[in-house]
C-alpha cells in the first residue's frame, strides 16, 4: 500500500502539525489511499504540497486561491493555475497571461509553469489539493477544504499586509477567513473564458499588487521571467 505522508516545508509544518493529527485529516489520507489504489490521482504524490514547499510560510507576500487541480494528464503540478513546462496552457491560464500583457505590457510566456511566482512569495493555493483523473471536483468535500481553510486563517492571523487575489465567487467566499484590517484584498471575476470578460480583463491586479508591495518596501513580483 502506498504511504501518503505530508512532506511539507518546515515553516508550514510548524503552523499545521496539529492538523495532520486531526480525525478529518486521517480520514482524508484513507480516502486518498483508496483513490490511488483504484484510480489515477493528480498531481503526483510528491507535488501535492508543492505550493507550501515552494513558498515557505514566512516568505508569503501574495496569495492566489484556486479551487481544484487540473484533471488532465500531466497538467497538475501542485500550484493553482500552473502547468509544468511543455504542457499546453489551459484557458484560464491563457487569460491570466493576456491580462498581464494588457496590464503590464509584458510578453506572453511560452511556458505556463508558475514556479517562479511561488519562489518570489506568491502562494498558489488550491482549496482542494488532489483530483481523480478526468473527473473535476472529485476530491472535494473529503477534508482538503478544511485543511486549506486553516492555512488561510493561519496566514491571516499570524502575518500582516499580505495581498490576497480572489478571482471568482469561490475564492471570494474565502474572504470571510481573512482579517481585512490587516491584509489587502483584490477581487475580480474568474479568469475562465466563461467569466473573464465580466471583470477579470482590465482588473489590473498584477500592477496593483506591485504598487502595494512597493508601498510596503517589499520586492515586487516579476510576473514574466
Amino acid at each position: 500500500m502506498t504511504k501518503i505522508s505530508p512532506k511539507i516545508a518546515e515553516s508550514w509544518k510548524l503552523q499545521l502539525s496539529n492538523e495532520f493529527q486531526q480525525i478529518y485529516f486521517k480520514r482524508l489520507k484513507k480516502f486518498l489511499l483508496r483513490e490511488k489504489k483504484n484510480h489515477t490521482v493528480y498531481p503526483p504524490g510528491n507535488k501535492i504540497f508543492a505550493a507550501f514547499n515552494h513558498t515557505p510560510f514566512s516568505d508569503v507576500k501574495v496569495v492566489i486561491i484556486g479551487q481544484d487541480p487540473y484533471h488532465g494528464a500531466g497538467q497538475a503540478n501542485g500550484l493553482c493555475f500552473s502547468v509544468s513546462d511543455g504542457i499546453k496552457k489551459p484557458p484560464s491560464l491563457v487569460n491570466i497571461f493576456k491580462e498581464i500583457h494588457q496590464d503590464l505590457g509584458l510578453d506572453i510566456p511560452e511556458s505556463g509553469n508558475l514556479e517562479h511566482w511561488a519562489q518570489q512569495g506568491v502562494l498558489l493555493l488550491n482549496a482542494t489539493l488532489t483530483v481523480r483523473a478526468k473527473n473535476a471536483g472529485s476530491h472535494q468535500k473529503q477534508g482538503w477544504e478544511q485543511f486549506t481553510d486553516v492555512c488561510i486563517r493561519k496566514l491571516s492571523s499570524e502575518r500582516e499586509n499580505l495581498i490576497f487575489l480572489l478571482w471568482g465567487r469561490f475564492a471570494q467566499n474565502k474572504g470571510a477567513l481573512i482579517d481585512r484590517s490587516k491584509h489587502h484584498i483584490l477581487a475580480a471575476s474568474h479568469p475562465s473564458p466563461f467569466s473573464a470578460h465580466s471583470g477579470f480583463f482590465g482588473c489590473g491586479h498584477f500592477s496593483k499588487t506591485n504598487e502595494l508591495l512597493q508601498q510596503m518596501n517589499k520586492p515586487t513580483i516579476q510576473w514574466v521571467k
